[in-house]
């Protein structure tokens, strides 16, 4: 008899610090995927920072293995331009919670996938040993103490963090922030005098500007708020400009795998770097600070992949165009796990190609976490 096609349910919870709006919406939401009429007793959770993940496209492969799947979103689904970490880990809690009381699961899995990466890394981090700050001038809320941790962790195709994939995506060009067209040629990867191939030279120059911007503008938002609140204005909201000029996406021999070189998840890098669309492109200031400053962000990965010793896997895909062997094996390492493991597969970042990339990805989770239950 076939396996029956898996099915899903929403589902959408308080959480100690978003309550449902009298519209009607609850903050955090999604779907539940399961076999018809299964109760299973392993599951995986996998949320993002912005991005939707309850139809994630790993959920109907791990419940057609048995596995339960909550594609789970916090309430900043959709509104990246408000995230607050704390509150992103708190919903995120609510969901592990409901898996555990409602669900009836036994083993929990964190799927971080993607920037959801670092951000499931920062809660089984928050769950073990909680450390991080409250956004700027706020207070931090008592439920970031009192998250339910999970028992394995799974990164897939993921970055080192939200300040890091912002500054190895920034255009450090940009000699004016208000000004999407301002280009210092000598910093323009896209001058053709200036490459590709990119000199070590010019690598180095153009690293070191990149984080510069990153620190220019955390000194400016920090001064905001200083200035801000004394004429009655608590935050605002700014643009940001051009997030798509990684050196790697031009020159191949930087970072090499088997990506397809000249391209980036946005298409044409030169285009998707002049356009209006990329991460980070709209912030408050204290958003700012939350998650993409190199100085004050906790959503870098390092610190909290250290605290994690729960057995962990790392897959990566080597024709991702946009995280990258590096990523991978420095996610690994960072680990705190003793059990740990690092696997390479075909494919691209969402394993659109090959066309079994995502079928052979289920199953290497499927074999790793089964030999890992009681």
């Amino acid at each position: 008899m076939p396996t029956p096609e898996p099915t899903h349910r929403f589902v959408a919870l308080d959480s100690p610090t978003a309550r449902q709006n009298p519209v009607g919406y609850h903050g955090c939401q999604g779907l539940w995927w399961t076999r018809p009429s299964e109760r299973p007793r392993v599951a995986l959770i996998a949320s993002h920072y912005n991005v939707d993940f309850s139809e994630h496209y790993l959920a109907p492969y791990m419940a057609a293995r048995g596995y339960g799947f909550l594609g789970w979103n916090t309430r900043f689904r959709g509104a990246e331009p408000f995230f607050l970490l704390e509150h992103a880990l708190v919903d995120i809690g609510a969901g592990v919670r409901w898996l555990r009381e409602e669900a009836g699961v036994e083993t929990v899995v964190l799927l971080g996938n993607s920037g959801g990466g670092s951000l499931m890394a920062a809660y089984q981090s928050q769950a073990l040993e909680p450390s991080i700050r409250a956004g700027h001038g706020l207070a931090l809320p008592d439920a970031v103490r009192q998250l339910p941790p999970a028992d394995l962790y799974v990164s897939l195709n993921a970055h080192l963090g939200r300040p890091q994939v912002l500054t190895a995506w920034f255009d450090p060009a940009v000699c004016d922030e208000s000004d999407p067209a301002s280009v210092d040629a000598s910093l323009d990867m896209y001058d053709p005098r200036n490459g590709p191939p990119y000199s070590p030279e010019f690598v180095a120059r153009y690293r070191a500007a990149q984080e510069a911007r990153n620190h220019r503008i955390t000194d400016w938002a920090l001064a905001e708020l200083e200035r801000l609140p004394a004429r009655g204005v608590p935050d605002r909201l700014f643009h940001l400009y051009r997030t798509w000029a990684d050196l790697r996406l031009m020159d191949g021999s930087l970072d090499p795998s088997d990506r397809q070189v000249g391209v980036c998840y946005a298409g044409d890098p030169k285009r998707a770097n002049y356009s209006p669309f990329g991460i980070g492109s709209s912030n408050t200031l204290r958003t700012w600070l939350s998650m993409w400053s190199l100085r004050e962000s906790d959503c870098g990965a390092g610190p909290h992949l250290a605290r994690i010793r729960q057995p962990s896997l790392v897959v990566q895909s080597l024709a991702d165009t946009g995280c990258f062997p590096s990523d991978a094996r420095a996610i690994h390492e960072g680990l705190g796990a003793e059990d740990k493991q690092l696997e390479w597969v075909a494919g691209d970042h969402y394993l659109v190609e090959p066309d079994s990339a995502r079928m052979e990805v289920a199953d290497r989770i499927d074999a790793w976490i089964s030999s890992r239950l009681p």
